[in-house]
C-alpha cells in the first residue's frame, strides 16, 4: 500500500498563524468561539490537525479528488459544529481531547458522507483551502442577491458574461454582458469586504478575488 499524500497547506508558515503554535487546544477553541470574527483561531487548529484528518478521510474516498473534497466536507462540518463545543469539557489529552473530538468527527463524515463521482466535483483544495472556503461561504450569504448569482455561476459553473446574461434575460432582469461583468466585479469586492481580516491576510495578500 503507497503512504497517503498530505497535501501542503502554505497558511501553515503564515505569520498569523505560526504566533498561535504555542497555545494549546483548548485556548484556540476559546478563542475561536469567544471572536467570530476573526478567522486565524479555526486556521491554526485547521494547520494543526490536517496531516492527522486527511490520513483519516482518504481512506474513504475512492479517488485523490473525492479525497480533497472530502477532507473539505469534514472540516466545514467541524468548523460548524466547533462553535458549540464547549472549552471548559476539553482536556489536554485522553478520550475528551479535542484531537479524539476531531478524529471521532472524521470518521462520523466518512461514514455519512455521500459523495459524487470525481467528474461532478468542482472544489479544488489548492485552490480553496478549508479555512477559507467556510468564511467565503459565510461571506457569500451576506452578498446582495445579484451579485451572489453571478459569481456562483461564474465561479461553480464557470459560465462566462454572456451567458449569464442571457439567463438572466431569459428570467426578465435586462442586463447586458457588460453590466453582468460590473456586478460579477463588485461581487467580488463586497465578497472579499465581508471576509475577517485576517482571513485576508493569510490568503488573499497575494491574490485578491477580484483578481
Amino acid at each position: 500500500m503507497q503512504p497517503v499524500r498530505i497535501p501542503h497547506f502554505p497558511e501553515a508558515q503564515h505569520p498569523i498563524v505560526r504566533s498561535l503554535a504555542t497555545s494549546s487546544d483548548r485556548d484556540l477553541l476559546a478563542d475561536f468561539r469567544e471572536h467570530p470574527e476573526q478567522g486565524k483561531y479555526f486556521t491554526a487548529l485547521f494547520c494543526r490537525y490536517s496531516p492527522l484528518i486527511y490520513a483519516l478521510v482518504r481512506h474513504g474516498a475512492r479517488s485523490p479528488v473525492q479525497a480533497d473534497y472530502l477532507f473539505a466536507l469534514t472540516w466545514r462540518h467541524m468548523y460548524h459544529e466547533l462553535r458549540g463545543l464547549d472549552p471548559l469539557l476539553v482536556d489536554d489529552e485522553g478520550e475528551n481531547s479535542l484531537q479524539s473530538w476531531l478524529v471521532r468527527t472524521a470518521g462520523f463524515c466518512v461514514s455519512q458522507i455521500e459523495l459524487p463521482p470525481p467528474e461532478d466535483i468542482n472544489y479544488d483544495l489548492q485552490a480553496a483551502s478549508p479555512p477559507l472556503w467556510c468564511h467565503l461561504e459565510l461571506a457569500m450569504d451576506r452578498l446582495p442577491p445579484l451579485e451572489r448569482f453571478v459569481v456562483l455561476m461564474a465561479q461553480t459553473f464557470h459560465w462566462n458574461d454572456t451567458r449569464i446574461a442571457a439567463y438572466l434575460q431569459a428570467e426578465e432582469e435586462m442586463l447586458s454582458p457588460a453590466e453582468v461583468r460590473a456586478a460579477l466585479q463588485d461581487g467580488y469586492r463586497q465578497l472579499e469586504q465581508a471576509l475577517p481580516a485576517d482571513i485576508r491576510a493569510i490568503y488573499l495578500a497575494q491574490r485578491p478575488l477580484a483578481a
